[in-house]
């Protein structure tokens, strides 16, 4: 496999990472968080009571972890590829948002949401027909 080749597959396989674990860890947060329910931050005990409650939910270190891997996959990503190339490809992401707020979350995405999700994946189509990096060193 060609050095390009192999360039190619880690930053694709990094934005396929990004497009799942960070609209899975913000909607494990919601979920969690809706889990909770409201929270009285005042007076200041109450404080304390709420990040207890917040930090001994499951969905909410899972979403924290899921985050977490977004996070480290997306600096990795844009030490390889170009900024104006990582972004909107991610951008996909927002399909993924959509279809896990429905499945996990029961809430209702209209049809012009789903449109304007699609013009969305357009975009990222037309993006991904270009090279990911135009900095730096040319790969052979």
């Amino acid at each position: 496999m060609t050095l390009r080749r192999t360039f190619h597959l880690k930053t694709y396989l990094l934005i396929a990472v990004m497009i799942i674990a960070g609209p899975l860890g913000n909607v494990l947060l919601g979920k969690g968080m809706k889990h909770i329910g409201e929270l009285a931050v005042w007076p200041p005990h109450q404080l304390l009571h709420a990040g207890l409650k917040i930090f001994t939910t499951g969905a909410v270190w899972l979403g924290i972890v899921s985050l977490i891997t977004f996070f480290v996959a997306y600096m990795l990503a844009l030490s390889w590829a170009d900024y104006s190339f990582v972004q909107p490809a991610s951008s996909l992401a927002y399909g993924v948002v959509a279809l896990l707020a429905y499945w996990m979350l029961g809430e209702q995405i209209s049809p012009l949401r789903w449109a304007g999700i699609a013009v969305i994946c357009f975009g990222v189509f037309v993006v991904s027909r270009t090279n990911p990096r135009t900095t730096g060193a040319p790969l052979a």
